[in-house]
């Protein structure tokens, strides 16, 4: 069975976006891949968090993973800091990885643009050579992945091959899994924009734990295009193509089966249908979600942790003996 690897930083309220784009395809892929699903909290300190409520924040993800159907009886779940093979790898691959390779990542540029007073910290810099780290340590042979993420994997292979050039064959070079239909879902009130869980804007996005009747009026509020056809067309009709792809993702259904099912119906009805669709798939999840305490929680964690780690010091073993510093 081969290996698949995926986490999420434990800062902000998690959106759907995020569900449809990440988490809901992990439950069929455990079925298939031995996972490593990961709450990647050093990759959340890039930028200053509260420790209180970063603390909070590593066991409600935890929880978002267990509410959408990851199975600890199937797949690894646990915390990146309780793995410290983790830094150590990233360390070592920032020793092989060009600066500029770094600086032309265009998250850095984009988040390094909002740093003007400061500038950006190294840890932003150096976030793809942990994010490498993450996904090498494990042997892994699959990473599914948004767009935004591309370019990050993408440098991943590059390094995977140049430490395997130098040193011998160590890592195995990483595939990607792309989720075409729905993998970028945009901003409610702007369709050119990704929903993001750091908007200004609450009427932007869903999140996962918001009351489902507001939820609902979201939806309800959501921008729509100029003429009231429901096509999926984002090139030219990108606010009724984002609600399209959300309410296939959550129905089952394809774009096509929507688009004849609203083929003589208003937008007015189109939205009615989804948001009482967006409204009920929280009022399931949210009961999950609850279900799990913290206790138990850290007990997934605690026990996800220790299997990860004798994984992870396998592979700094090999790695340490290609390097020649053991």
């Amino acid at each position: 069975m081969k290996t698949l690897f995926s986490g999420i930083k434990p800062s902000g309220d998690l959106h759907l976006g995020n569900y449809i784009g990440a988490i809901s395809q992990w439950t069929a892929l455990q079925e298939k891949y031995k996972c490593l699903f990961c709450v990647v909290d050093y990759h959340a300190i890039t930028v200053k968090q509260d420790p209180k409520a970063l603390r909070k924040s590593i066991l409600d993800i935890a929880r978002v993973y267990l509410a959408a159907g990851i199975n600890p009886k199937k797949a690894i779940i646990f915390q990146q800091s309780d793995v410290s093979e983790h830094t150590e790898l990233g360390w070592i691959l920032n020793t092989i990885t060009k600066v500029a390779e770094l600086e032309k990542m265009t998250q850095y540029k984009d988040k390094a643009r909002d740093e003007k007073k400061e500038g950006p910290g190294a840890g932003l810099l150096n976030y793809p050579t942990l994010m490498a780290a993450d996904i090498l340590l494990y042997h892994t042979d699959v990473v599914p992945v948004g767009h935004d993420q591309m370019q990050h994997l993408e440098l991943t292979r590059l390094l995977t091959k140049r430490f395997n050039t130098n040193y011998g064959t160590t890592f195995t070079v990483p595939e990607t899994i792309v989720r075409k239909e729905g993998a970028r879902i945009m901003a409610l009130d702007n369709p050119a924009k990704k929903m993001s869980k750091s908007s200004q804007s609450p009427n932007s996005y869903i999140a996962l734990l918001d009351e489902p009747m507001v939820a609902h009026k979201k939806i309800k509020r959501a921008v729509t295009d100029s003429d009231n056809k429901i096509k999926y067309d984002p090139d030219k009709k990108a606010a009724i193509s984002n609600l399209l792809a959300i309410y296939s993702a959550l129905s089952n259904k394809s774009v096509k089966e929507l688009e004849i099912l609203y083929e003589d119906k208003s937008y007015g009805e189109f939205k009615e249908d989804l948001a009482n669709l967006v409204a009920n798939f929280l009022t399931e999840f949210q009961a999950r979600y609850k279900k799990y305490s913290d206790k138990e929680v850290k007990k997934i964690l605690n026990k996800g942790a220790k299997e990860a780690k004798a994984m992870a010091e396998k592979t700094m073993k090999l790695v340490k003996k290609n390097l020649g510093v053991n």
